[in-house]
């Protein structure tokens, strides 16, 4: 082999370890550049902007990297990586706007929310919204869309019956953000197990060992203030119900649905399998039991295999809305089908650009090594996760970049430690998703102060399910509560 002339050997460009000051520059910038956003744009911010700045957060960490010799390849690959990793994400959530639109046009959402205000009773009344939220976000997946029929109406009932409006607000935000936790319907309970990597299924019931214990404090405590205040007048939903009853056929029966469902989780049947078959089984029930409702989604007045077709269809692809004489019901019932998820899928894709070239170019790996530094327990890493959802919440004011930035940068440390991804995931919603609701200058804030006529600082202090959330994490770490090991869920050890 004939010897090469030094003049024309090209020095191969290394990258080095990246410094923490350094690793921690795109993360500072995404701060920034997503609370002057949420400023600018509010609630509106989650239309496309805040998907933007993530991708101008990847673009920061692309320039630190370029500094660092890190080729443009290598990062595109990681991208790449990322994106494909949450493949699984996105279809789960393509198939809960499914299941939603069809859920809906079956009755199957009315009919939990009908029995549920019939559990109202002056009696227990601030443990009775905290119920009643709880089912009716279950149903719906939505604590905003809960606060906004249901929210509204407990509101007017504990004036009339002369119940603190704060401790109102603040029992029906418990229970609308339990359901909001738990409901396979919800965004941010897909969203949490994408940014870790674990599945929808597993995610919902490892959250379920903190959330249930802290939903039974927050009863108990309603209970007790509830016996030692005087209420006067009822508790008069009977034109809700109606309102109800006039809509949609309304029957028991409709709960096998659901039913059939639970029993596919607790059996660990495949999410996507669970969520096609509560889809399938949703348009059967409408076909039976709600045909003049699919009939006028189809735009027709009579009800054939064509039409049906095109009703079934329109409710689990696109925006559906079944119209009640009570214009406060009108939003609860209405869903966006897997169109409406495609906010969500698009946040995700732009996390992962942000989240795959900050792995690409080392940053993560330094963040994750300088926090297993400085916190060399279990419990500090939660620890260190829960603060940094709050900081989130507070700085970024959006519940889902509190679970979007701390969910990619924290994935690689859990994973060092030996922990499954699940214990992440539930991190993220025990403290990213129900704080949210606790700072007035949040979206979830704001909304919910603005939507129930409460200031926040009225409900907060009575919000218990609430502030008890990551507290309770807190607690399982502390004390290695089911503290779940990565050799214990091989099935879950994507990133």
């Amino acid at each position: 082999m004939e010897n090469q002339d030094p003049s024309q050997t090209k020095q191969i460009p290394t990258n080095k370890e990246l410094g923490i000051w350094p690793a921690l520059i795109p993360v500072f910038a995404l701060i920034a550049m997503l609370a002057f956003n949420v400023f600018v744009f509010g609630d509106d911010s989650l239309s496309g902007s805040n998907q933007f700045v993530l991708l101008l957060g990847g673009a920061v960490a692309a320039i630190v990297g370029y500094f660092n010799n890190v080729e443009y390849d290598k990062m595109i690959d990681e991208v790449a990586g990322n994106i494909q990793s949450t493949a699984g994400a996105i279809l789960i959530l393509l198939m809960v706007g499914a299941l939603a639109g069809t859920w809906l046009i079956s009755g199957i959402i009315p009919t939990m929310i009908y029995y549920g205000l019939q559990i109202l009773n002056p009696t227990i009344f601030l443990a009775a919204c905290v119920i009643i939220c709880a089912v009716i976000s279950v149903a719906t997946g939505s604590s905003w869309t809960t606060s906004a029929t249901v929210g509204i109406a407990l509101i007017g009932i504990a004036e009339a019956l002369g119940i603190s409006v704060g401790m109102t607000a603040g029992a029906i935000l418990s229970g609308a953000y339990f359901g909001d936790k738990l409901s396979p319907l919800s965004d941010t309970t897909n969203l949490a197990p994408a940014m870790a990597g674990t599945d929808l299924f597993t995610h919902i019931r490892y959250m379920t060992l903190t959330t249930v214990p802290t939903v039974t404090i927050t009863l108990i405590i309603f209970v007790i203030i509830g016996l030692n205040l005087d209420t006067s007048g009822t508790t008069d939903t009977s034109a809700i119900l109606a309102s109800i009853e006039n809509s949609f056929r309304i029957s028991p029966w409709l709960f096998l649905v659901p039913i059939i469902v639970i029993a596919l989780i607790v059996k660990k049947t495949s999410p996507l399998i669970a969520l096609l078959l509560g889809t399938l089984l949703g348009a059967a029930a409408a076909l039976f039991f709600q045909p003049e409702i699919v009939a006028q989604i189809a735009g027709t007045t009579n009800l054939d295999f064509v039409s049906g077709y095109r009703g079934v269809m329109q409710a689990i692809t696109v925006e559906t809305a079944v119209e009640t004489d009570n214009e406060n019901l009108n939003d609860l019932f209405s869903a966006g089908g897997m169109a409406g998820m495609l906010g969500t899928i698009w946040l995700i894709i732009c996390a992962m650009v942000f989240g795959g070239i900050m792995e690409a170019i080392g940053a993560l790996a330094r963040i994750s090594k300088a926090l297993l530094n400085l916190f060399h327990t279990t419990f500090g890493l939660f620890a260190s996760t829960v603060f940094s959802c709050l900081a989130l919440n507070a700085t970024a004011s959006d519940q889902y970049l509190a679970i979007v930035v701390p969910g990619k940068m924290f994935a690689k440390a859990y994973r060092d430690k030996g922990l499954a991804p699940e214990n992440l995931s539930r991190a993220l919603e025990d403290s990213g998703t129900v704080t949210s609701v606790l700072i007035p200058w949040n979206t979830c804030g704001a909304y919910h102060s603005g939507v129930l006529g409460v200031p926040t600082l009225s409900y907060a202090g009575y919000a218990f399910f609430n502030y008890l959330s990551p507290f309770m994490t807190l607690l399982f770490a502390a004390f290695s509560i089911k503290i779940k090991e990565l050799s214990e869920s091989p099935k879950t050890q994507t990133a």
